[in-house]
């Protein structure tokens, strides 16, 4: 892992994997350290990828001030790493609670993004969060699966309150299309790579003004990808298109069959859909 200090003297810490040229990529959870990852499905094989990890996750460090792991200020760490490498633009890719990273860095810093890619984003950023609507019809869906009772007793208690890493894992089963035994080690390993404190942090009160972010992602004129999953409850294909209308420049790629985690059950398409679109 290299390693740089950030704009309040937090050292943190990223790892590079691949060739050609760089993509910055932001880990979602939020808290969770960024090597659930992986490399995105093989996506080394053609982008260098500079996979951070966020403030308190892996192997960077807890920050003094405790404000700076909200989503609003992690966009900062961004901006430091991309002056550490010494680029003047930067790719970047955010997955779930890191697009809403990754959207903020957009927004603050426009003329420092050359592409950006959204994977199944997480939406509360631009106020566009699943509505029960939408977990009904996914829910019914999943009925008849022999772990539903659980997984959907683990979701209730996230409702009430239930922030313990356990319960994280026992919601997984609604989060991966197939629940086999890659989605199942996938799924485990969150028991090793997340910090609470940096997840209640990324939520803090004032880390959300989605009035402010979507009137500035409107003026974002940069390439977009909103990659989209027809399986995740997170990311529900409709909210991902209203998203999309946000930008004048985008794409909307459905991978069909996938879940919250593509590259766990379809690394092939994510590393190609990925790399034609920054390529292009």
């Amino acid at each position: 892992m290299a390693r740089f200090t950030s704009f309040d003297g937090t050292e943190l810490a990223y790892r590079e994997v691949g060739g050609g040229a760089p993509l910055v990529v932001l880990a979602g959870g939020p808290g969770r350290a960024s090597e659930y990852l992986e490399t995105l499905g093989g996506l080394e094989g053609s982008r260098r990828l500079v996979v951070l990890d966020n403030r308190g996750t892996g192997e960077s460090g807890e920050p003094a001030d405790r404000l700076t792991y909200r989503r609003d200020l992690l966009v900062r760490d961004v901006e430091m790493l991309r002056r550490h490498l010494g680029l003047a633009v930067v790719d970047v890719l955010g997955h779930s609670a890191g697009a809403g990273i990754a959207m903020g860095y957009a927004a603050d810093f426009p003329d420092r993004v050359g592409k950006l890619v959204l994977l199944t984003p997480a939406l509360r950023s631009v106020g566009l969060s699943p509505e029960r609507g939408d977990w009904d019809v996914f829910l019914a869906g999943r009925a008849g699966e022999p772990w539903f009772e659980a997984a959907a007793t683990a979701l209730r208690r996230t409702g009430e309150g239930d922030v313990s890493v356990e319960n994280r894992v026992a919601v997984s089963p609604l989060l991966y299309a197939r629940w086999d035994e890659r989605a199942r080690a996938h799924a485990r390993a969150e028991l090793g790579q997340w910090n609470c404190e940096a997840a209640r942090g990324y939520n803090a009160e004032g880390a959300f003004v989605p009035g402010v972010l979507r009137r500035a992602l409107v003026e974002f004129g940069h390439p977009v990808l909103v990659y989209a999953c027809s399986e995740d409850p997170i990311s529900p294909v409709r909210r991902c298109r209203e998203l999309a209308e946000l930008f004048s420049d985008v794409t909307v790629f459905v991978h069909e069959g996938v879940g919250h985690y593509p590259w766990v059950e379809d690394p092939d398409t994510v590393a190609r859909q990925v790399e034609a679109f920054l390529r292009g």
